[in-house]
């Protein structure tokens, strides 16, 4: 097998395509996402706002789509920067960062954060849960198109979804052990601190073969340094992956990206941040940082982007991602010797300061507002609630398909496993499906128990 057939190889060794199909490995990957139950559920998750809140704000839907509308336009921006560079012909193709930037938020359960937060907590003692460790279980496992290889993807597809290459044990702090974090009990799920739930950045330990087929091509050099730590001193903290793929680090910077400028319009959009805050908070670092972008004076990104006429907003929006995108570049790190591993694409000190400038403004002002918080924590207590009743009985509670998963993991495995299917199940319902079944369940006369959920 040689080097590139190594990276088109799929789990199942099943290589072939159909009759007269002309599409190469990877655009066949992207049609398995993007015709995907779990892609199509994105529609009705939610990224920041609650979906339905407008038909304005994104969902993780169309955040993905950005991120990969942004992602290619990394990719060309470096394929013409210079066809001499080493790192030229290790770019990856468009079909195959259009698929790892779609798939990145496959995982991700319903009410966002909230979610993640409610079913980590569940899971406690039984592996956890973690966003993207659900990716790379749908795509590997999960999804409806083999029967048990999930979507099948191509090697070098699966290592760009990897954002994060350790499981979940071997990042679990023995800070949060310190506290109790596997064992602790609560009498009321409203005693639950959100930041103190927060998982790991990880894969599940029960995906460690999917990940060693991963990792299969590189040296035992490579794979001993891709999975090197940043120890987190801080009590409470996990343990973070020090490394990414190529790949993975260019789906990285064109997510930033995306969450700070497109959070920020919604955030205008909605008022919760208005000109007033951005000259009080924003304005005087962003000017102490650089005086413009791209020839843009930063006087004139504030007015525009607060700009009554929608498409001056839009215009400077689309200034600020192209000022991002067109400063990515590559560096090469010294202890790898594939490509896939030596190379990652970085902004400069200087336009990596100013991403961080939004995204923290957006973080503080935004995403950590009661008004979002709030959101997050009704969805969160709505998870744990679903999950603690159709644990509490799943013969009883679960729809047939998936007692039938549960059944089997009861008789042959372990009560682990059992649990782990149950996630599954709370993990891929859209917010409106989840907010149905809670009512059904717990809300008298609310929804019909003979209401097809």
């Amino acid at each position: 097998m040689t080097l590139a057939d190594n990276w088109t190889a799929r789990r199942s060794g099943n290589s072939t395509s159909r009759k007269n199909d002309n599409r190469d490995p990877y655009e066949r990957d992207y049609a398995r996402v993007i015709h995907s139950v779990s892609f199509r559920r994105l529609q009705a998750k939610t990224q920041v706002f609650g979906v339905g809140e407008s038909d304005f704000y994104q969902t993780r839907l169309t955040h993905s789509l950005e991120v990969a509308q942004i992602g290619c336009g990394i990719v060309k921006q470096l394929f013409k920067q210079s066809t001499a560079e080493e790192w030229h012909e290790s770019l990856p193709d468009l079909s195959l960062i259009e698929t790892i930037c779609l798939a990145h938020d496959l995982g991700h359960p319903p009410f966002g954060h909230g979610g993640e937060i409610a079913l980590n907590h569940m899971m406690r003692g039984i592996g956890g849960f973690e966003g993207n460790g659900q990716t790379l279980r749908i795509i590997s496992k999960l999804d409806n198109h083999t029967e048990t290889h999930g979507m099948d993807l191509t090697r070098r597809a699966m290592l760009g979804v990897l954002k994060y290459p350790v499981n979940y044990s071997g990042l679990l702090s023995t800070n949060h052990k310190d506290v109790d974090y596997i064992s602790e009990s609560f009498d009321n799920h409203r005693q639950v601190i959100a930041s103190e739930w927060k998982p790991p950045k990880c894969y599940f330990d029960e995906e460690r073969d999917v990940v060693d087929w991963i990792l299969e091509p590189f040296t035992d050099s490579d794979k001993l340094n891709f999975l090197q730590l940043n120890k987190i001193p801080a009590r409470g903290k996990h343990d973070e992956c020090l490394h990414k793929s190529f790949d993975a680090s260019i789906m990285e910077l064109a997510d930033a990206i995306a969450c700070a400028i497109h959070d920020l319009e919604d955030a205008i959009s909605l008022k919760l941040i208005t000109k007033e805050l951005w000259n009080d908070v924003l304005h005087r670092k962003l000017v102490k940082s650089r005086s413009e972008f791209n020839g843009i004076a930063i006087h004139d990104i504030r007015d525009k982007l607060f700009s009554k006429k929608m498409h001056e907003r839009k215009e400077i929006m689309g200034d600020l991602i192209n000022w991002l995108i067109t400063g990515v570049k590559v560096k090469s790190l010294k202890e790898f010797e594939s490509p896939l591993l030596k190379y990652k694409a970085y902004l400069s000190d200087e336009d990596q300061s100013v991403l961080t400038l939004l995204k923290d403004f957006v973080k503080v002002y935004v995403i950590k507002s009661p008004q979002v918080q709030m959101l997050e924590y009704k969805g969160q207590q709505m998870v744990m609630a679903i999950f603690e009743a159709l644990i509490s009985d799943p013969n009883r509670l679960l729809p047939a398909e998936t007692k039938i998963k549960w059944a089997k993991y009861k008789e042959d495995k372990t009560f682990e496993s059992g649990s782990r299917v149950i996630c599954d199940y709370v993990s891929g319902m859209t917010d409106d499906f989840a907010t149905r079944v809670y009512k059904s369940l717990f809300v008298a006369n609310d929804v019909s128990v003979f209401t097809r959920l």
